[in-house]
């Protein structure tokens, strides 16, 4: 039986962030998956690498240093970025005093406050007819979720050395002895990535942080041929949404406004992100509703909402759903990430904001410089 450095429990963006920045240190890496492949939250969302938006501090800074690690890797993985930089319209004039008050903050860097006029001249799928500006960050990328992950995996393997056994529920973790389905395997450090499964292992972990399940739900649009998107869209919606935003004082006002205009859109956690593909149709969404045990059934209502949104934003022409799906991941009101600690050997990682594509490296990092 071959001896690890590291075994990682789970082949989501967080347990491959964690066996990629081993494996770039020479370390010998397992990565164990209880699925034949990777079918959970990590390629059921936008693969929207967001920066602009996250929690001002760490989680920020995570976000930017997991920008730079997918746009050095990912043409080594053979993964596509297909379209770059953040377009967010600000409908409002609350909305508008939001994004100005971003742009004051260090994480407004880079970015750009633009007029209507300028937003047309630049990215002519916006409807700008009634908005007050468009805050562009040039910091985002976007991959393909339900490629990227599998080609990210394949990369690890063949590129650093990283064994990986599908198909294996993980039983017990004893470090250094990690007992699976199938066979026990051997490692000096685990890392459990298991997306927090409630009931799993090391359930207990995440009590003191009140995790519960957010189920959000999402579409897959064609639109007219030749409509092309310039970068990643969000609107008003998002500025209460987003923590980057949501904190500072000036969405208190927003916010008032979008309870009295957008009830109905809050109530679901909906806010508007359309993004495009390869082959030029739309990922839109998403919406967030929160429980122990959420229903895998998508509503209507909630896809009218969305794409209600959609069309405001948008110059679409007879755009068609052509795909529906919902996703699931854990969520915690108190802090946007997690690290346990059950012993000086293992380590129990989760992503508890919905960004775990945007921060996952950034976050693996930090967890083995300071193990």
């Amino acid at each position: 039986m071959k001896n690890y450095d590291l075994i990682v429990v789970g082949a989501g963006i967080v347990g491959l962030a964690h066996a990629y920045t081993a494996a770039s240190q020479g370390k010998s890496v397992l990565v164990i998956e209880r699925d034949a492949a990777c079918l959970g939250a990590s390629i059921r969302n936008f693969g929207f690498v967001t920066v602009t938006g996250q929690r001002a501090g760490a989680h920020w800074q995570r976000a930017m240093r997991s920008r730079d690690v997918w746009a050095r890797i990912a043409p080594q993985a053979g993964i596509e970025v297909v379209h770059q930089g953040l377009w967010l319209t600000a409908q409002r004039p609350a909305a508008a005093a939001v994004a100005e008050a971003f742009m004051r903050t260090e994480m407004g860097d880079g970015c750009e406050l633009l007029t209507p006029v300028q937003a047309a001249t630049r990215h002519a799928a916006l409807r700008t007819e009634g908005l007050q500006s468009v805050l562009y960050s040039p910091h985002e990328l976007r991959v393909e979720s339900r490629t990227a992950i599998p080609l990210l995996a394949r990369w690890l393997q063949q590129a650093l050395g990283v064994d990986f056994a599908f198909s294996e529920a993980v039983l017990e973790v004893a470090t250094p002895r990690v007992s699976t389905s199938r066979a026990v395997y051997h490692a000096e450090r685990v890392v459990v990535c298991n997306n927090a499964e409630p009931g799993g292992l090391f359930a207990d972990a995440w009590r003191s942080d009140r995790v519960q399940l957010c189920q959000l739900q999402m579409l897959r649009v064609r639109p007219q041929p030749g409509f092309v998107l310039q970068g990643s869209v969000m609107g008003d919606l998002s500025l209460v949404r987003y923590e980057g935003y949501s904190a500072l004082p000036e969405a208190a006002a927003l916010r008032a406004e979008l309870e009295r205009d957008e009830a109905e859109s809050l109530a679901h956690g909906i806010h508007l992100i359309a993004v495009q593909s390869a082959d030029g149709s739309l990922v839109v969404g998403d919406s967030h509703h929160y429980g122990a045990a959420p229903q895998p059934f998508a509503s209507d209502e909630v896809d009218r909402l969305m794409l209600r949104h959609m069309n405001q934003a948008l110059h679409l022409q007879g755009a068609q759903v052509v795909e529906r799906w919902v996703g699931i991941y854990p969520s915690s009101p108190e802090v946007p990430c997690m690290v346990k600690a059950p012993n000086d050997a293992t380590r129990v990682v989760a992503v508890t904001s919905g960004s775990g594509a945007s921060t996952a490296f950034g976050l693996a990092e930090e967890v083995w410089r300071n193990w």
